[in-house]
């Protein structure tokens, strides 16, 4: 079975999960039939017709990210749960508190005996709050959505407001879309909230519910209500510039300028070697003892006196509250470009993925990790672009770094281009050039 995203040829906005005029039982079972396929190791595409999918492209790379990171597909997690006095000193104190009057006047204080659940979490998934129609939080315990659960896409696979936050949009997951059969008799609408200032996710707020649920008003109600939510931030923060505390340092090492950390409003260019370290930090969160560092960072693999020495140097740098030892590990969150990159393509937007792809993974250096990095980004670009076949994106690519010697990415270019155009023949003449230095 593949395991690359594919594009639904549905149209309108590919966030929705069911369209006026869609059949919502023959959806159903048709979703159901390609969710068993996937989880039994067939192709979800079965019978879905010549050149369709049953599956939205976000649900499909969506079930791909949960079967990679080994989600049960039979049930729900129910381990790292907050209760208690901790949930309630934790949720007291989170920035989505702020906005729970909002949610509550808008969505909630209308839900009763409806059958809706409205639920706030926080930017890791976990519920703060679940609140609404009473029977319908009683059986929700069954597939225990209910405060201070884990609901992060890594931990219970696909649903609306773990996916959401994972790629960083609103999105409706419709019954068996749902990673876990366990959800399948729910739909769900959600939308990630954001800090105002600086654009940082801070949760997301659900409405949970029946088929009803995935219709396109329901997101349209939940995005109305996150804008609400965010005006409300900005209010607060009038008043209280430091409330949502500050942004995470963010690392940049896309093409050819001289790799940055941007940390608390401070732009500070770093070494090639402690940006190289960094990125790596951030790939692996688990931590990387100082011999699998060395590794990644020089094939010949640094001793352990110059890796401490160079982690002792980028502690000033980066802080020294921020980097941990025994293993080497990042303390603190760190945005990146290149996450940002990735953010794009899972969402399948191309264009985005694009623009804020400025160029090679720090192109000077020679790291066996970072080059690794570097490698796979490049492969996920231009697969991407490929997928598209947007004339303008396949214009931009082949005239960068990466794209000026891809002849894969130059034939299909030429192939988006009426052959009338004076173009064409240009684009014709590079990919000879191209065929005859790389002798084919």
């Amino acid at each position: 079975m593949t395991t690359t995203s594919r594009s639904s040829t549905s149209r309108g906005n590919p966030w929705v999960a069911v369209r006026p005029g869609d059949d919502v039982a023959r959806l159903a079972r048709t979703v159901s039939s390609a969710h068993r396929s996937f989880v039994e190791g067939g192709d979800p595409g079965a019978g879905g017709g010549e050149g369709t999918s049953p599956v939205r492209s976000v649900v499909f790379d969506s079930w791909l990210r949960s079967r990679d990171r080994g989600v049960n597909p039979d049930g729900v997690g129910e381990s790292g749960d907050l209760a208690g006095v901790e949930l309630d000193r934790y949720r007291s104190t989170h920035p989505m508190a702020l906005i729970r009057p909002v949610v509550r006047r808008l969505l909630v204080d209308d839900v009763a005996d409806t059958g809706l659940l409205v639920a706030i979490s926080d930017a890791a998934g976990r519920l703060l709050w679940v609140e609404g129609d009473s029977a319908a939080r009683d059986r929700a315990v069954a597939m225990h959505f209910v405060e201070g659960a884990d609901w992060s896409e890594e931990h219970v696979g696909t649903n609306a407001p773990g996916t959401a936050l994972a790629v960083d949009q609103c999105v409706q997951i419709f019954g068996a879309e749902h990673f876990s059969s366990a959800v399948h008799e729910w739909s769900c609408s959600a939308a990630p909230v954001h800090d105002p200032t600086s654009g940082q996710i801070l949760g997301a707020i659900d409405i949970t519910g029946g088929p009803e649920v995935a219709q396109p008003q329901v997101l349209a109600l939940v995005r109305a209500t996150v804008a609400a939510a965010e005006a409300e931030l900005r209010l607060h923060l009038l008043n209280s510039p430091r409330l949502l505390g500050t942004a995470p340092p963010r690392l940049a090492v896309l093409g050819s300028e001289r790799p940055t950390l941007v940390r608390d409003g401070e732009r500070i260019t770093l070494s090639r070697r402690h940006a190289e370290i960094l990125l790596l930090l951030a790939e692996h969160p688990e931590g990387l003892r100082g011999d699998q560092l060395a590794i990644l960072l020089d094939e010949s693999e640094l001793d352990s006196v110059t890796i401490r020495a160079e982690l002792s140097r980028l502690r000033k740098v980066f802080g020294a509250d921020g980097l941990g030892s025994r293993p080497y590990r990042l303390l603190t969150a760190l945005g990146t470009d290149v996450d940002e990159v990735r953010r794009a393509l899972e969402c399948g937007d191309a264009a985005a993925a694009l623009s804020a792809y400025r160029g090679p993974v720090l192109p000077g250096s020679v790291a066996p990790g970072v080059e690794e990095i570097r490698e796979q980004l490049r492969a996920r670009m231009q697969a991407a672009l490929l997928r598209s076949g947007e004339q303008p994106l396949l214009a931009r690519w082949t005239s960068s770094p990466d794209g000026r010697e891809d002849s894969v990415a130059w034939t299909a270019y030429l192939a988006s281009i009426n052959p009338a155009s004076p173009m064409y023949d240009q684009v014709r003449a590079r990919i000879a050039v191209l065929d005859e230095q790389l002798g084919q």
